[in-house]
């Protein structure tokens, strides 16, 4: 399924590409100065959600506030995985070295990818995510890079959330770095900050 996004050409082969996930009511470009940022030289595939909330973009439904459709959640993630499959063919990138940045949203949706699939992402940086769906059985990880970054008074996104996807991500393997900030749901520079250093010693 097509998704309005953007392809930005790195300077770097060597580095991966960023696949750039909004959060809700944001657009393909919300995150470019994260990217700019974390890996200034990679290729970047910023992409907008398919489904409309009251005319704001989002990467899946949700039943009410922390509800998420997971029947929804488990097909967009289907879709966006194919979506990135196809956007590698057409503008020539590596598929295996992809890492997803996400905020809220768009970071559930990255974690739903590497719920779901051993191979959609290379790595992952997730700003203030929640676990996508409980009681599945997680693909084998082993060695994947994820960087959580969480707020210690999030009210959309409570602290626990957080803790349980790190010790998720973690149990099937995953290499994963939690990262607190002191504050609530909003994307704070010294987090990205702390995602650029953590990519620097993962990727370059």
């Amino acid at each position: 399924m097509e998704h309005h996004h953007i392809y930005r050409q790195g300077s770097s082969s060597d580095a991966p590409t960023l696949l750039l996930l909004h959060g809700t009511g944001g657009n393909e470009q919300d995150l470019l100065p994260l990217a700019d940022m974390i890996s200034p030289s990679s290729n970047v595939l910023g992409v907008r959600g398919n489904v409309s909330e009251n005319g704001m973009p989002r990467f899946f439904r949700r039943l009410a506030e922390g509800v998420f459709d997971i029947e929804d959640l488990i097909q967009r993630t289907k879709d966006l995985k194919d979506f990135i499959d196809e956007a590698a063919e057409k503008y020539g990138f590596d598929r295996n070295r992809v890492v997803a940045v996400g905020y809220s949203n768009g970071a559930n949706i990255a974690a739903s990818l590497l719920f779901h699939y051993s191979d959609a992402l290379q790595g992952a940086v997730l700003h203030h995510p929640m676990v996508p769906l409980r009681d599945k059985e997680l693909p084998d990880l082993s060695g994947v890079p994820v960087f959580i970054a969480a707020g210690k008074r999030d009210m959309m996104c409570p602290p626990k959330e957080s803790e349980d996807l790190n010790s998720l991500l973690s149990e099937a393997g995953a290499d994963v770095l939690l990262h607190w900030e002191q504050g609530g749901h909003q994307l704070s520079r010294t987090e990205v900050e702390a995602a650029a250093v953590w990519f620097k010693e993962k990727f370059a």
